[in-house]
């Protein structure tokens, strides 16, 4: 039976198939926090089933194209999630109007931007009318509450694996947390960091928001959401949610959880017809996969797989870049959406011996 508090609609207005609604994209594909029972989307969209849109395989979330048709047609909302990841974070006035729509109904707001609602005091003023939460996922932490890296990391045992990308948008969220789920098939012990908004949407448990912490303590925070997990778990695999790339101009990261994090293994996530960062060629090439294996095992951690995201594949080319990458490279590449994770299984035994 549905847990009707749980019960949460997706704001994405008009960007579903875009990849700004990464977060909309993550909670469709799953979340253990929300039972998601629709997408607010607009009336190209509406009518069709957010999984199939998505990667073609049905879910049973139907696309409103608004919040009126949502709500008519829907029962038991507790939730709105706003589902989009925007260019610094903010909120388009065209939602706040949706959220404004929503509190009026008796429904709380979740929201993983950078602009909080809790500071505006007009949507305080509202929500606390209807009774209703106003939760900014990504409001930082109090000072007194973030942690200092220590080096405890050293004496974690268990394997901790970085999912990294050569650029922003590449699938790392959704690639760690099917190794996650694979490793649980097959009898491994998994666990993951979750290190962006959506993660903690999607149920993580360890984890923080890296682009919310102060610069001082990522590193701690990193290492205490590794050391907390290992502690309380004692998994086999702990998989790093990695973020932006390496060499990504508007946000170079991932050196930390090589680092800070000392996730000695890394499965590397590209997109081979994405030519440049962010898509921009004002922000420059991306390079290639090649070099950025060679920078991180410099950094003295193993490339243990490849991840190949299709966008703007055909399923043989698809295909084609697996065979011709695991030719050059000699290592596994994975295709997640394709043929899921399953494959990297055996490597991650051999570790475990």
């Amino acid at each position: 039976m549905e847990n009707f508090n749980n019960n949460a609609i997706v704001l994405t207005n008009g960007l579903l198939i875009s990849s700004d609604a990464k977060t909309a994209h993550g909670l469709i594909r799953g979340t253990e926090r929300f039972t998601i029972i629709g997408i607010v989307d607009c009336a190209a969209t509406a009518g069709k089933d957010a999984g199939e849109l998505l990667d073609g395989k049905h879910r049973n979330i139907p696309v409103f194209e608004n919040f009126e048709n949502a709500i008519t047609q829907l029962n038991n909302i507790h939730y709105l999630v706003i589902g989009v990841a925007t260019v610094g974070g903010k909120l388009p006035g065209n939602m706040l109007e949706v959220v404004i729509k929503a509190i009026n109904a008796g429904v709380s707001i979740v929201n993983g931007l950078h602009e909080y609602l809790n500071e505006k005091p007009e949507v305080v003023a509202l929500a606390k009318s209807k009774g209703v939460e106003l939760i900014d996922v990504r409001k930082p932490k109090q000072r007194e509450d973030l942690h200092f890296w220590t080096g405890e990391i050293f004496k974690v045992t268990s394997h901790i694996i970085a999912v990294i990308g050569m650029d922003c948008a590449m699938g790392k969220r959704t690639t760690a947390r099917m190794l996650r789920q694979a490793c649980e098939a097959n009898g491994l012990k998994a666990e993951m960091i979750y290190t962006g908004q959506t993660g903690w949407l999607q149920g993580g448990k360890y984890g923080f928001v890296f682009d919310s912490t102060l610069n001082d303590f990522v590193s701690g925070e990193l290492e205490h959401a590794i050391v907390s997990c290992w502690k309380e778990t004692n998994s086999d695999f702990i998989f790093l949610e990695g973020q932006s790339s390496l060499r990504n101009p508007s946000g170079p990261c991932g050196i930390e959880l090589l680092i800070s994090g000392n996730a000695k293994h890394v499965v590397l996530l590209f997109a081979p017809k994405r030519k440049y960062f962010d898509n921009d060629a004002h922000w420059g090439a991306i390079p290639s996969v090649q070099s950025e294996i060679e920078i991180i095992e410099k950094l003295g951690s193993k490339v243990i797989a490849v991840a190949v995201n299709t966008e703007d594949c055909s399923t043989e080319e698809a295909f084609y870049y697996q065979k011709q990458y695991e030719t050059e490279l000699n290592i596994p590449v994975l295709l997640p959406i394709q043929e899921g994770v399953a494959k990297l299984i055996p490597i991650l035994t051999g570790l475990k011996k």
